[in-house]
């Protein structure tokens, strides 16, 4: 299974992104280690994790403590080793849902009609409410994991874009 793993991290003066290797990583707790490693003095550390055009997890560090997973879905655990070390653990439900208010929709282009997409059927899993102090409430991040043609690099880049780091994430995939 094929993944990119970008981390974005937010110092004093401002967002950084860096790709971040999951590889032999054995555990979350690793991954999170890790996520520490790039910006060891963030108050905010995210962790994108993209898998084979279908999956996304989002994973939070508020300095450095208190790891925060959102799964978009839960299907991932079963597909890969990946996908069970970084959401494996949580569990079926969403939860930071108790906003009802409409979410805005998604801006994706037509262009993506051709390429594969989350699945509007999908179960997502872990805290989706993890962005909403950022400016991406639970209802917001759940309407784009589901919106059809939205493919895991759109979501990042529209999640990106709000934090005002998308330049940076997609510098990384050009690499």
């Amino acid at each position: 299974m094929s993944y990119f793993a970008a981390a974005v991290v937010r110092e004093k003066g401002g967002w950084t992104a860096a790709e971040l290797s999951l590889r032999g990583a054995t555990d979350v707790d690793e991954v999170a280690e890790r996520l520490r490693d790039v910006g060891p003095d963030a108050d905010v550390s995210l962790l994108f994790v993209e898998a084979d055009d279908t999956y996304l997890v989002i994973l939070r560090l508020d300095e450095g403590e208190d790891l925060r997973i959102f799964g978009s879905d839960s299907a991932f655990a079963e597909e890969s080793r990946l996908g069970a070390l970084l959401v494996g653990d949580l569990n079926a439900s969403v939860t930071g849902l108790e906003d009802t208010e409409e979410a805005p929709a998604p801006t994706a282009t037509d262009d993506d009609d051709e390429q594969p997409a989350l699945d509007p059927e999908a179960d997502p899993v872990g805290e989706a409410d993890l962005l909403a102090d950022l400016g991406i409430p639970a209802q917001q991040l759940l309407a784009l994991c589901a919106h059809e043609g939205m493919m895991p690099a759109d979501v990042t880049a529209e999640v990106c874009q709000v934090l005002g780091c998308v330049d940076d994430v997609e510098e990384l995939r050009e690499v």
